[in-house]
């Protein structure tokens, strides 16, 4: 199945592999609340991605730096810098859903992914 089937743009898939591959690794090293955490940030992420497909550039720039975020592990880069914490992830993550005006959390019950265009 290619991407045009799906109805999705080139970059969604490359966004929810970046967003599964870092869960993946998460996984490995998490157990417990923060793990839950981690699982509760991938599926929103993924949930964002998808509602946006067909959005605009600016939006759709909003869930890629949320993606991004999530994704880039600072620590590897510099051992002086701060150690990027899912505190953080969740804070980036829920301004991009409130900017999108997209409910706050998986069991909101203005919860309805089919209302984005």
């Amino acid at each position: 199945m290619t991407v045009e089937e799906r109805g999705s743009r080139p970059g969604t898939d490359v966004l929810i592999r970046k967003v599964d591959s870092r869960l993946a690794s998460l996984r490995a090293g998490l157990h417990g609340p923060e793990l839950e955490l981690a699982e509760e940030l991938a599926e929103r992420l993924r949930e964002l991605v998808v509602a946006t497909a067909r959005s605009s550039a600016a939006d759709r720039a909003l869930v890629r730096a949320a993606v991004h975020y999530f994704v880039l592990r600072r620590e590897s880069r510099d051992a002086r810098l701060p150690v990027r914490s899912l505190a953080a992830a969740q804070r980036v993550v829920d301004r991009a859903a409130r900017q999108l005006n997209h409910p706050a959390q998986p069991g909101d019950p203005r919860r309805n992914p089919a209302r984005f265009p």
